[in-house]
């Protein structure tokens, strides 16, 4: 595709709800019962938008094939003139450069100047996506992309108010789920019909770094913590706590004690249950409690043990 995005006018930044946290955290159920608010509307794991929308063609929330879906097609020409425009190429050489954990201490800093630079630019087509949903759409948009280099990123725009809302669940819950085989049902091909999957001691490493490195950025922009299992034993409580956190206040009428009722939504990309409407039972998925192996439990345990105390969780 050509880089010809077209030049935007100026406006109020944009508030962006970011979910920053590690995959398999329920993120993408929490962002869902966040758009059913009026004034909220999710857009799902924005980062893998222009792989997996533009590039691989899969399917968005809606069910249609993201090139073919009215809401996001009408973002694409608003941002860029449509999405031809967009150079998919660069902005996957952009995200190698920047949107990755252990740059974080380098953009921090700003430093090399060339990383900065690279930065820059990465920012400025998410700033044009966000400023096109927000004239489409109004209201506060939900990104669910967790990744805590991007949130890094995004902080350093003048176009985009963030706020981070901190998703936390338990390791070895996370640990667990990422050993399971999951299918993809957005997939087009049968390269990406799957989940990756990966090794318990690289995601206790993973889940170490990226919640240490989110909880450095709650230092420089507006940020609440929530843990997975207190929002589903509590949802209506915790989804008010990121409400106030976007200044949104309005009725969450779908939340009917220990269930929510979800409409169909646009994200273009996320966990599978994206794809479920209705009536959903809000139950905390703690199988990795049979399921875990004593010796695998105590690996995973030391490992992130210094966190895991410090939000609370039993050893």
């Amino acid at each position: 595709m050509s880089n010809g995005a077209t030049t935007m006018s100026q406006s109020s930044p944009v508030t962006v709800l970011f979910l920053a946290g590690i995959g398999r955290s329920g993120t993408t159920l929490f962002e869902r019962t966040l758009a059913e608010v009026p004034g909220v509307t999710a857009l799902g794991e924005v980062m893998h938008l222009w792989d997996r929308g533009l590039v691989r063609r899969e399917l968005c929330g809606c069910g249609q094939p993201f090139l073919q879906c009215p809401f996001w097609s009408a973002i694409g020409h608003a941002a860029f003139g449509g999405w031809d425009n967009v150079d998919t190429d660069r902005m996957a050489h952009l995200k190698r450069r920047v949107d990755r954990a252990s740059r974080v201490p380098a953009i921090a800093a700003g430093r090399p100047r060339s990383l900065d630079r690279d930065a820059e630019e990465y920012v400025g087509l998410y700033e044009r996506l966000y400023q096109a949903a927000h004239g489409l759409v109004g209201g506060v948009l939900v990104d669910s992309s967790k990744q805590v280099s991007l949130a890094w990123c995004l902080r350093r725009s003048d176009a985009v108010d963030l706020r981070v809302v901190h998703c936390v669940r338990d390791s070895r819950g996370v640990v667990s789920s990422w050993a399971k085989e999951i299918s993809r049902p957005e997939a087009v091909s049968a390269e990406h019909e799957l989940m990756p999957k990966y090794s318990p001691v690289t995601v206790s490493a993973l889940w170490m770094l990226h919640n240490a490195e989110i909880e450095a950025l709650g230092s420089r922009v507006p940020l609440v913590r929530l843990r997975y299992e207190d929002f589903v034993r509590e949802p209506e409580d915790a989804t008010r706590k990121a409400l106030d956190l976007g200044g949104v206040h309005a009725p969450t009428d779908h939340i009917h004690g220990r269930s929510v009722h979800l409409g169909l939504a646009h994200s273009c990309s996320g966990n599978p249950m994206r794809f479920k409407n209705g009536e959903i039972a809000l139950v905390a998925d703690e199988g990795w409690r049979r399921e875990m192996t004593p010796s695998r439990r105590r690996v995973v345990t030391a490992l992130t043990a210094p966190l895991l105390r410090r939000y609370g969780y039993e050893f």
